[in-house]
């Protein structure tokens, strides 16, 4: 975000009408939905290709680890292009890349690859990196600047939308239902075995194909379309801050802690809801979908009555409280049996729901010059989607399948992000 900058919309003719930045915004707001999909997607494809696949579960996780780790490597690289070609090159390109992805799943449900569905999806996270370091300011800054904060919210309230809609899809057009126990794969012959792991794979090829199509029509659009030409100045001149430089700043360094933690469980959560709705709450596959499309609900109506809760809380208070109730909702997913393992993670996705803005948020208060390295720490603090996960799927292998002890990685994250709620987001005092 470009706190410490002032914008200059510079058109073909000096009208500021809402009405010619009407259909831009329609556009760059198709791509929070896009990327919000691409994301939700990933809590489908891995217990799926962990069927297709025949996988374990560490294995099955780095699906996370190749779409967040793209955003590891990628966060620079993508400031530099955004810099460089501008916001428009920088969309259309990570459009691009994302439908290049996309249409890799073709390949590698053909040929019941997990190697090329992993490098698809790493080629799928680099896009959504470019598409994020350039849509998130562009919506702020794509009109009346009085009204930035508020455009941010709608454009995310679309990426909250696609929880529950990619859910929805996965549950229709990818998920079978079908599941087959060790022993039945080892009773069946060969060729039947093979034949149920290619049908398992094939059905995210239409999927993903329409995803590509539809990504390459936008990326036409965005071509032909006349998008106004932003240039930002900062108010102070040149930004003085250092990127190494900025973790002087305690409360900083403790939220790029704090920030590692929430996403890793995050990720987690919703990694393994599938496969934690079947094992702990004793669901079918198709169910089990359908109550990740309440949990993608619940985390939407999160963000928004977390919002108008804000006005009266602190959102430090606001975070630890959060926080608590959601390291009792884990022990409930862990220690618990049947509907209320399920109900505990749709609470998890409410409460979850303001964490990540508010971690930025305290992260980033009061540091001036730094606000900008700052910010591209906490965004490269994301890389805890790709770990965390890995360390949850080796947890639950080392426990013979047991997908609820796993559940004890985001409770350690929250007791993480708990810590900076009450202590870790103070400055410090000089």
């Amino acid at each position: 975000m470009n706190h410490n900058t002032t914008t200059e919309i510079v058109t073909e003719n000096n009208s500021s009408s809402g009405k010619k930045y009407l259909l831009p915004f329609i556009l760059v707001v198709s791509l929070f939905f896009l990327w919000g999909m691409a994301h939700n997607l990933d809590s489908i494809l891995i217990p799926h290709l962990k069927k297709a696949c025949n996988l374990n579960n560490r294995q099955s996780t780095l699906i996370d680890t190749s779409v967040f780790f793209a955003y590891f490597l990628m966060a620079i690289p993508a400031g530099i292009i955004l810099k460089k070609w501008g916001y428009k090159a920088t969309m259309i390109s990570g459009l691009l890349a994302f439908a290049i992805g996309a249409f890799l799943f073709v390949p590698a449900a053909n040929n019941l690859s997990y190697i090329t569905f992993l490098v698809a999806l790493f080629i799928i996270g680099c896009g959504l990196t470019m598409l994020e370091t350039s849509a998130n300011p562009y919506a702020a800054v794509l009109g009346d600047p009085a009204k930035a904060t508020s455009r941010l919210n709608l454009a995310a309230s679309f990426n909250g939308l696609a929880a529950m809609v990619a859910p929805m899809i996965g549950g229709l057009f990818i998920l079978s239902g079908k599941s087959h126990t060790k022993d039945q794969l080892a009773a069946m012959s060969a060729e039947s075995r093979n034949s149920y792991f290619l049908e398992e794979a094939a059905s995210v090829k239409t999927p993903y194909i329409t995803l590509g199509i539809i990504l390459l029509v936008i990326a036409v659009i965005f071509y032909f379309i006349h998008l106004p030409e932003i240039k930002t100045k900062s108010i102070d001149g040149e930004a003085k801050g250092n990127f190494f430089g900025a973790l002087r700043h305690k409360h900083l360094r403790w939220a790029v802690v704090a920030q590692f933690f929430y996403v890793g469980a995050q990720v987690c959560v919703t990694s393994f809801f599938i496969r934690m709705a079947q094992q702990g709450g004793g669901f079918d596959e198709k169910t089990a979908a359908s109550y990740l499309v309440i949990y993608g609900f619940l985390f939407t109506v999160g963000r928004f009555a977390g919002t108008a809760i804000l006005q009266f809380v602190s959102s430090s208070k606001l975070l630890a409280i959060y926080a608590v109730i959601s390291v009792l909702l884990c022990l409930v997913a862990i220690l618990g049996q049947g509907s209320y393992v399920v109900y505990a993670l749709g609470g998890l996705g409410f409460f979850m729901s303001i964490m990540f803005p508010t971690i930025f948020a305290l992260g980033i208060d009061g540091i001036g010059d730094d606000t900008k390295p700052g910010s591209s720490w906490l965004i490269m603090s994301i890389v805890g989607g790709a770990i965390l996960p890995f360390g949850m799927g080796t947890l639950i292998d080392l426990y013979g399948d047991n997908i609820q002890i796993g559940y004890s990685i985001p409770l350690i994250c929250f007791i993480v992000v708990l810590y900076f709620g009450l202590s870790g987001y103070k400055m410090a005092r000089k």
